[in-house]
């Protein structure tokens, strides 16, 4: 149940959004929009959510296996992109989109649902991995797209949200304590965070057009995400002998469909926000039935 309510709550704000952008259509800047979210309410997002977690050096093994199986999949991707499309921005979103998943606003509250309080540790830890994945070779490849090699590093310690992951690390390793006053300001700005975001996604959604949509490259990367993805880290973790219960919870996280943040960075960068729009809406839509093999799959 709380699984249906999280993704139904996720699917509010995105229709909110829809609606918002046809109702007022251009008097809506979307690129405003993106621009206040990544450079500030996403770093307090981040900060927010990883001072919430207790660092425990015996889960650094969880997020270590998910960052090995993601990117054993990443060389994959770069080796197979220029398969699926001559266009360098295409082969970016392919390489970059289909890893990239919903390990925080939908990874967290599933891993409750279905395991329990005790995945909280192992999926925060997860999604703090999924997080420098984001800012570190996401942005490069969606950045790569619109800049050469050099500059498309650059651009990856531009973006605050990686030093604020990295200042929220050193300062829950320290132990340092957060004001309760400055605590329900970091919350109020994280929970800000995750509806524009949402709201955002269902704006780009509104422009999408049927006819324009490429086949080609949105099941191709579907299917990396919801089939490949999951069924590689199935394997390595078969062959590793990993706990059923850390198995499960990888698995799952692994599985979750498309972050929203893809379409916020490839706006940023103007890497076919709308072709990245309709692969996240499609693997929202397939993740559900999908899911429910896996749980019967893997016994959760």
């Amino acid at each position: 149940m709380e699984a249906l309510v999280s993704i139904a709550s996720v699917y509010f704000f995105i229709v909110l959004g829809f609606i918002a952008k046809k109702v007022f259509s251009d008097d809506i800047n979307d690129k405003t929009l993106i621009l206040i979210s990544i450079y500030f309410l996403q770093p307090i997002l981040t900060f927010w959510g990883l001072t919430r977690v207790e660092l425990n050096y015996n889960l650094i093994y969880t997020p270590f296996l998910y960052f090995i199986i993601v990117t054993t999949l990443l060389l994959f991707s770069i080796a197979v992109a220029k398969k699926i499309s001559t266009d360098s921005k295409e082969q970016s979103i392919f390489i970059a989109a289909s890893l990239i998943g919903n390990t925080g606003n939908l990874g967290i509250p599933l891993g409750i649902a279905l395991f329990g309080t005790e995945s909280v540790a192992y999926t925060s830890m997860i999604n703090i991995a999924n997080i420098f994945f984001i800012y570190t070779i996401g942005i490069y490849f969606y950045a790569r797209s619109s800049f050469n090699i050099k500059n498309s590093l650059k651009n990856i310690f531009k973006i605050p949200i990686l030093w604020f992951a990295l200042l929220a690390i050193i300062y829950n390793y320290f132990g340092f304590s957060i004001h309760p006053q400055i605590d329900m300001l970091l919350e109020m700005g994280a929970y800000s965070a995750i509806v524009l975001q949402l709201l955002i996604f269902g704006i780009y959604l509104s422009g999408v057009k049927i006819q324009t949509i490429n086949y080609k490259l949105t099941f191709s990367s579907t299917f990396i995400k919801l089939i490949l993805l999951p069924f590689v880290g199935y394997l390595f973790l078969v062959f590793l002998n990993v706990d059923k219960f850390i198995a499960s919870i990888l698995i799952i996280q692994l599985l979750v469909p498309l972050a929203v943040n893809n379409v916020n960075i490839a706006s940023l960068y103007d890497c076919k926000p709308y072709d990245v729009t309709i692969i996240v809406i499609l693997s929202s839509l397939l993740f559900i039935p999908i899911l429910f093999f896996y749980m019967q799959f893997i016994g959760a």
